[in-house]
């Protein structure tokens, strides 16, 4: 039997999440399996992955193929190497001490950038975020200036027409003495 490490696809449409599995090459998709090996759901940013590592590098060993996806998420979780190190020390080039040590250093390495990735996300919505409140800002200023500057002519309006009115009686009341 040829086993592959597949991704099954759930969730809704146009929102999957998928789960990692060991399953016959020859079962359908989203069909049986062997064994549920963990969890990825790349709606999220950076996507979220959730793996059962000794069980994927166990089916790993044992020779399951994963698919072009399934093996660029182990990578991406350490699983591949893994293997390549302890494919190492079966051929004695190096002993399970350095495989640990390499493995180790190698894991430190991923996790300040992933950690750097997240950062800078996290950066990248604070200024998105800045950015929208200063123009925002901004329009309610105008806005305000706006507002200001149609109250000062309505303003200017009204003491206009008082003025007139005040002057159209003045003026009435000398035209009727010119008749008068």
């Amino acid at each position: 039997m040829a086993t592959k490490i597949r991704l099954q696809r759930h969730g809704r449409k146009g929102r999957p999440i998928f789960t990692i599995v060991a399953a016959d090459s020859r079962v359908k998709r989203d069909g049986k399996y062997i064994e549920r090996l963990g969890q990825y759901n790349p709606n999220t940013n950076p996507a979220t992955i959730e793996i059962n590592f000794e069980r994927a590098l166990d089916w790993v060993m044992k020779g399951a193929q994963p698919t072009d996806t399934a093996r660029a998420i182990l990578r991406y979780k350490g699983v591949m190497m893994k293997k390549h190190l302890l494919e190492g020390v079966k051929k004695g080039a190096f002993d399970e001490a350095e495989a640990e040590k390499r493995f180790d250093a190698w894991m430190e390495e991923k996790a300040t950038k992933i950690n750097s990735k997240k950062d800078g996300l996290t950066k990248a919505q604070e200024e998105a975020k800045a950015k929208a409140l200063e123009a925002e800002r901004v329009v309610n200023e105008s806005r305000k200036a706006a507002e200001a500057q149609a109250a000062a002519e309505a303003e200017a309006e009204a003491s206009a027409e008082e003025a007139a009115t005040e002057e159209a009686p003045a003026e009435e009341a000398a035209s009727e003495e010119k008749e008068g």
